[in-house]
């Protein structure tokens, strides 16, 4: 079963593992060949939220973007087109690596002068291959959300990626070069007519997006790209797509250097992919790599970079894009790749397998189970999982992969889908027994995308109520947000479905909320005594309230209290003077419901669970 597990053409073998931690000091950027064509005054253009590495390296996505925004904090940022550095921030991580997610090209009037010593070749012997006319310009427009100033969005802006044909008239490119977008269009080879795409899926973990094109036009000739199988190591691979420093297809090539689980910039996620010494540049998100025989083995999508390496990038394999296209022909949506919940460590210690009782070289340690994930029904901290579906798991927490090599254990629970259930082998206190787990996506407390295009708010009487994510975090500086609520994003965990971080993020200054002017990125508590789960709570709290006075409680027992009836009456005002639309996004607006109702262990152990910087940080521990 060893050489089974990942020797096929396009099985879904991938690897998903989302764990944020700092164990390999890696930032993770995704880049789309974007050209933005505005100024604005907002420091941040948010484009995928990935753990943040150390300060030396960058991971960054590849599509080039026209932006003329910068980033409050340049530790991480995006290449954009022809000109720029495309500013993220991710707040609070410290990783040493950084990728660089390519995809899009800016077109700016300063030009951003990249380093790049790979050099990029002429077609040769493929230069007139038919396969190349399958590769397509992607141009996109983005309006991304104003985190800050919720009611509204930022300014537009555009860029360019590739994508390429797979059939029944639909294309694939990367996620990151269509986040946000508000119209996408395509262009063929040779050709000056560009198309309306629609996007049907996105899948942020993988970084992958499907596209559609209507018109019977631009599918004429045109013949789909044949997927191959997971290549091997020092086998040949050109990388096709439309970077930087041209507007023609460009072709580059190189060997594969490396196969092993990586991790996604744009998600934040660790699946498998392939790297290689190709040169991939900003616009080559998105475009697909080939074997000598032409066959797609995958899309290219990051680099990284680094003063102390060069020519490495990355291309997600065709087992991750079978895993999407499988998802979304099964559910007709994109579920997203399942997780375990376990916070594992690894067993090479002979002593420690001892103490545990586990009397062979294998397993790894059972640290800590998400409290809303299925394994927290069946396994136990101190429990040592030694298999996953007869798969025998070594003490490093690798398992088989292809004939004589070993993957991370993550790896198998990426070749299982949403609702998929794994058959797990434990060591309980010496004793051997087999367990099943039900495997979801992981929800993070606080999320990495915050899906549905707009985020959630609430004013009551000016103070403005936000659920904190990572991309607002990105649009606030470090110190604004403090350390509480930095440590809180980075190690504590959901304690129940549904529940959020809600802070108030600013306060609209007026009579009503005399006082309390000086307040920002405050986490909320309770209101009128009652543990706040989430904003739509809070909004149902806040509507259904008939006492008074309105009570907020924050973080170190600050305290807002206000009249009900004048913050009721000063509504209208404040929304006038400030030119907000409404007091509320659309979502709070549904009725409430109230979820933990068929959870009450929940209720009891409500709060934090901080995870330490010893455990997130010390290589010896991993999220499955």
């Amino acid at each position: 079963m060893a050489t089974a597990v990942a020797n096929c053409c396009f099985s879904v073998l991938t690897s998903t593992v989302k764990f944020r931690c700092c164990v390999s000091s890696q930032r993770y950027l995704a880049t789309s060949h974007h050209s933005i064509a505005s100024v604005t005054c907002k420091a941040v253009v948010n484009h995928k939220r990935r753990p943040s590495s150390n300060r030396d390296r960058e991971l960054e996505g590849v599509s080039q973007k026209k932006s003329s925004r910068k980033s409050k904090d340049e530790r991480s940022y995006i290449l954009d087109d022809d000109d720029g550095i495309r500013g993220k921030r991710k707040a609070g991580r410290s990783q040493s690596a950084a990728f660089k997610s390519f995809g899009g090209q800016r077109k700016d009037k300063n030009e951003s002068k990249f380093d790049m010593k790979e050099q990029q070749i002429e077609p040769q012997n493929l230069k007139d291959a038919a396969f190349l006319d399958a590769v397509v310009k992607v141009y996109c427009t983005h309006t991304e959300p104003d985190y800050s100033l919720p009611w509204q969005k930022q300014r537009q802006y555009t860029s360019t990626g590739s994508a390429f044909m797979i059939g029944n008239g639909k294309l694939l490119t990367n996620a990151h070069c269509v986040e946000h977008y508000t119209q996408v269009k395509v262009k063929r080879r040779g050709d000056d007519t560009k198309y309306v795409a629609k996007v049907l899926a996105r899948g942020v973990d993988c970084d992958i997006a499907l596209l559609s094109v209507e018109s019977e036009e631009f599918w004429e000739g045109a013949e789909p790209l044949e997927f191959g199988c997971l290549p091997r190591l020092q086998d040949a691979v050109t990388v096709v797509g439309y970077p930087l420093g041209g507007d023609t297809i460009s072709v580059t090539k190189g060997v594969v250097s490396r196969i092993e689980v990586t991790s996604y910039a744009h998600g934040s996620s660790d699946l498998l992919g392939i790297q290689i010494d190709a040169a991939i540049n900003p616009g080559n998100s998105g475009g697909p790599a080939f074997s000598d025989q032409g066959e797609c083995i995958g899309v290219a999508f990051q680099v990284y970079r680094s003063e102390e390496v060069e020519n490495i990038g990355y291309v997600i394999p065709t087992t991750v894009v079978s895993h999407f296209l499988n998802d979304y022909e099964r559910t007709g949506r994109y579920t997203g790749f399942p997780s375990l919940g376990v916070l594992l460590q690894k067993l090479e210690n002979p002593a420690l397998r001892a103490w545990l009782k586990v009397n062979s070289n294998e397993g790894v340690l059972v640290r800590r189970v998400e409290p809303i994930s299925d394994a927290n029904r069946v396994l136990k901290e101190g429990d040592v999982i030694v298999s996953f579906d007869d798969v025998n798991v070594g003490c490093e927490g690798t398992v088989p992969f292809r004939s004589n090599e070993r993957i991370a254990f993550r790896y198998l629970i990426s070749q299982k889908f949403t609702g998929d259930v794994a058959e797990l082998g434990i060591i309980r206190a010496g004793s051997f027994m087999k367990v099943k787990v039900v495997l979801n996506p992981r929800v993070n407390l606080v999320p990495y995308h915050v899906d549905g295009g707009q985020p959630s708010y609430l004013i009551i009487a000016g103070l403005v109520f936000t659920p904190l994510s990572e991309p607002l975090m990105e649009e606030e500086c470090e110190d604004s947000i403090g350390l509480k609520l930095l440590a809180k994003s980075r190690y504590s965990l959901a304690r129940f479905k549904g529940e959020q971080i809600v802070i108030v993020s600013q306060v609209l200054a007026n009579e009503v909320n005399f006082g309390y002017e000086e307040m920002s990125n405050q986490q909320v508590l309770k209101f009128n005594g009652t543990q706040i789960k989430n904003i739509h709570h809070l909004a149902h709290l806040v509507d259904s309230c008939k006492n008074k006075y309105l009570v907020f409680e924050f973080e170190d027992n600050y305290l807002v209290v206000l009249e009900r009836e004048a913050a009721s009456a000063s509504s209208f005002y404040i929304l006038k003077d400030y030119g907000i639309p409404s007091e509320r996004s659309s979502d709070l607006s549904e009725p409430y419901v109230d979820s933990l109702k068929d959870n009450q262990a929940a209720v009891q152990d409500f709060g934090n669970s901080p995870i330490s910087n010893l455990e997130i940080g010390f290589d010896g521990l991993l999220w499955a």
